[in-house]
Formats: structure tokens, C-alpha cells, sequence
């Protein structure tokens, strides 16, 4: 059938079913189904929306309740608008009609096609990304994940070492990142309780260094090692002691295998970032890498009109500020409701742009000066960086340190 009236979709997504309900202009219900989730259910969703006209010139607006997953992937298929409404948005406007508090799948699909019906402007659909931003957005999220998982093994494996294992610690301290390097894992292996650690001779400590990838300074390392672990530490009673052991074998498997996620994901994100085009102007940023400038495009995407202007782009990375006014009360707060991965990524970017720029270095000293904190300070320097960004994305421009931290008309005076 054509399309005489504007007709809206919405689907309450579940894992196994998802219930569908078609609404015209008017909020008249057309048609409602039952559908599985697997291939014949989304063939039967899409002969729905083809049998009430929904074409390529003319797709019919979809509202759903996730972002992700082999529904969303067929339904974004094509030029159909897909918007991803916040579950708890859904919930007030099913109050909007009920004061019962009654709940049903198929009235849920209603509400979801009623809120483009009615407040569709409101709403933005899923930003049209290339396949490349979006693989890449996978990538980068999981060796995001992974980072974070790796550490907090490790930091439960420094709180395990602590309950009986202090001279681990000590040995460890001088290498960086020392828990997740490979010589302190063949050393834990070798020797999983301090009274064996004590009983390892020089030539077995300069093993388990060679067998980690060790190349130079092993036989002072060694020595080093041999002098912390024979020195006087406070033991855990020996049964104890070797539960512990145990356990912490345990823990440090984990720990590898997450080490080797997050290697192994790093590795993917630095083959397939720099293949984007925006790559070369994102990596034109000062503090900005393989891996923390694929967190950025992650966020972002590459669909140009997704922000307006740069000022959405902020307020979405949460490095604007917000304002709260109520009669004469006025404050103006950092922002909460922001997207945490890009907010994160803006953060170690930030903090590496000060080293790496001497404009964010004195613009961040500014900032200081001027009574904010370490974090407004790097928080505000983030705001301009990520303004600079959107510009010099939207017009195909590499990063300029004289244009963007021109210096004070003070400093050029003098």
C-alpha cells in the first residue's frame, strides 16, 4: 500500500521477541506483530514496513530501545532513520498516558512509535557512520575494556601480594607498569611464596628473566632480585602461606590473558586506525596516538552531521560546563550526563597535550593562575582542544600550535 500519512515504527526489543506497532500521524495503531529474533522475524519486520510503504526514498522512522545488535544492523541497512530512545525516557512517556503504571510489551512498542509520532525533533537517529569508524569503534572500545579489566586484576593482585607477598612488591617497584610486565609474571611462577623466592639462586632468577624477553642488564637484575627476596620480611604461617600461593597463580593467569586482550586488541586498533581518513588530522592533535586518537573517532564517528556545532560536540564529551538557574539562584557545574568514553579519553588527552604542546602547557598554567583546580584547569583545556578538533575535521585542516593557542597580547607586546 502507499503512504498517503507520515507512519512511525517502534519495536520493544528483547532478547528472544520483539513486539512491533505501526502509529500514523494521527496515533492511530495500523498494524502490531510478534516477531523472533532471528533472520524470519526480521524478514517479517521488513515486509511490515515494506506492505505500509517504507522505501528507500521514504523510510519509515524506527524508534528502539538499543543502539546495538543484529536488529538495529538490519534496520540501519539503507537510508532508514533509527532512533535509539533512553529506556528511561520510554518509561515517562508511558506516564504521559497511564497513571496505572501498567506495563506490556506490545503497549511499550506504542509508546516507542507515539515518541516519534509526537517529539521526533527532540530525538537524534544514530549517526550514519562508515563501516570503517564503526569497526574501528569496536576495536578501540574493546582494547578500552580490556585496559580497564587488566588493571583491575592487577590491582587485585597487588592487594593479594600484600596479605603475604610483600617482597614481590618491592622487587617489582622500580619496573613500570611492574604487576603486568613478563618478568614479574615468570618470577611469580617460579616462585608463587616468599620462602620459596628466598631459596631462588642467580642463575634460576636469570632464567626466568631471559625466558620473559629480557635482553641487557640481567645479571645485575638479577643480583637486585636475589638481595630484595633474602631480606628480612614478615610470613604468613607456611600452610597459609602456600593457599595463598595457590591463589595467586590463580589471579595471575587472569591477569595474563587479559594483558594478552588488550596487546592483541592494541594491535588490531594500530592496523585499522590510520587506514580512516580523518586519522591524519586526528593525529595531527598534540597528545593524541594510534590508540587514544581511535578512542576519539570511536566517539565521534565520521558522520558529519551528527553535531551541529562545536558546542553539542562539547556538551556530549561533557567538557562544557552546565548551568542551573531557579528564580535567583544560579550555579554553574561541571556536566554528569556526557559520554563517559570519549569524557575518559579526553582526559589522558589533556593530560598528554600539556607535555606534548607549549600552547596547552600555558594555557593550562593560565587556568591555574586564574584559581582552577588540576582538573577544571585540564578539563577546560579539553573544551578548546576537542572545539579545535571538530573545526579542523569539518574543514580538513591539520592541527596548527600558532593558531590554535595564539600567544597573549601581552607576551606579543613584549
Amino acid at each position: 500500500m502507499g503512504r498517503d500519512n507520515l507512519i512511525y515504527c517502534g519495536i520493544d526489543w528483547a532478547e528472544r521477541t520483539h513486539d512491533v506497532a505501526l502509529v500514523d500521524d494521527t496515533g492511530q495503531l495500523l498494524a502490531k506483530r510478534h516477531i523472533t529474533d532471528d533472520a524470519a522475524g526480521y524478514k517479517l519486520l521488513l515486509d511490515l514496513l515494506a506492505e505500509y510503504g517504507d522505501t528507500e526514498e521514504s523510510p519509515i522512522p524506527v524508534a528502539i530501545e538499543t543502539s546495538r545488535g543484529l536488529l538495529v544492523a538490519v534496520l540501519r541497512a539503507g537510508r532508514r532513520p533509527v532512533f535509539a530512545i533512553n529506556p528511561m525516557a520510554a518509561a515517562r512517556y508511558r506516564d504521559r498516558h497511564s497513571v496505572s503504571r501498567k506495563k506490556s510489551d506490545p503497549g511499550d512498542a506504542l509508546v516507542l512509535a507515539n515518541i516519534l509520532r509526537t517529539d521526533m525533533h527532540a530525538h537524534r537517529p544514530l549517526p550514519d557512520d562508515s563501516d570503517l569508524a564503526r569497526a574501528i569503534a569496536v576495536l578501540a572500545r574493546a582494547q578500552q575494556d580490556a585496559t580497564w579489566n587488566r588493571q583491575q586484576i592487577a590491582n587485585q593482585l597487588r592487594s593479594l601480594l600484600r596479605e603475604y607477598y610483600p617482597a614481590a612488591l618491592a622487587a617489582f617497584e622500580p619496573w613500570k607498569n611492574g604487576l603486568c610486565r613478563a618478568e614479574a609474571h615468570e618470577l611469580l611462577k617460579a616462585a608463587p611464596t616468599p620462602a620459596r623466592a628466598a631459596r631462588l639462586s642467580r642463575a634460576q632468577l636469570q632464567v626466568a628473566l631471559k625466558r620473559a624477553g629480557r635482553k641487557r642488564g640481567i645479571e645485575a637484575e638479577a643480583d637486585r632480585l636475589r638481595e630484595v627476596f633474602r631480606a628480612d620480611w614478615a610470613h604468613q604461617p607456611l600452610l597459609v602461606e602456600d593457599a595463598l600461593g595457590k591463589q595467586m597463580l590463580a589471579v595471575l593467569g587472569q591477569l595474563e590473558a587479559a594483558s594478552k586482550a588488550a596487546d592483541d586488541l592494541a594491535q588490531a586498533v594500530d592496523e585499522a586506525f590510520p587506514r580512516h581518513p580523518d586519522a591524519e588530522v586526528i593525529l595531527s592533535f598534540p597528545g593524541l596516538g594510534n590508540q587514544l586518537g581511535a578512542r576519539v573517532l570511536a566517539e565521534l564517528g565520521d558522520d558529519r552531521n551528527r553535531f551541529a556545532d562545536a558546542r553539542g560536540l562539547k556538551a556530549y564529551a561533557g567538557a562544557s560546563p552546565v548551568t542551573r538557574a531557579s528564580g535567583k539562584k544560579s550555579s554553574i557545574t561541571r556536566r554528569w550526563v556526557k559520554n563517559d568514553r570519549l569524557n575518559h579519553a579526553g582526559y589522558l588527552w589533556a593530560f598528554s597535550a600539556i607535555t606534548a604542546s607549549p600552547g596547552a602547557k600555558a594555557h593550562y598554567r593560565r587556568r591555574r593562575d586564574a584559581g582552577d583546580w588540576h582538573a577544571a584547569a585540564q578539563r577546560n583545556l579539553f573544551n578548546r582542544m576537542i572545539g579545535q578538533l571538530y573545526h579542523c575535521l569539518k574543514n580538513r585542516r591539520l592541527f596548527d600550535e600558532q593558531e590554535a593557542f595564539p600567544a597573549p597580547p601581552v607576551a606579543v607586546a613584549a
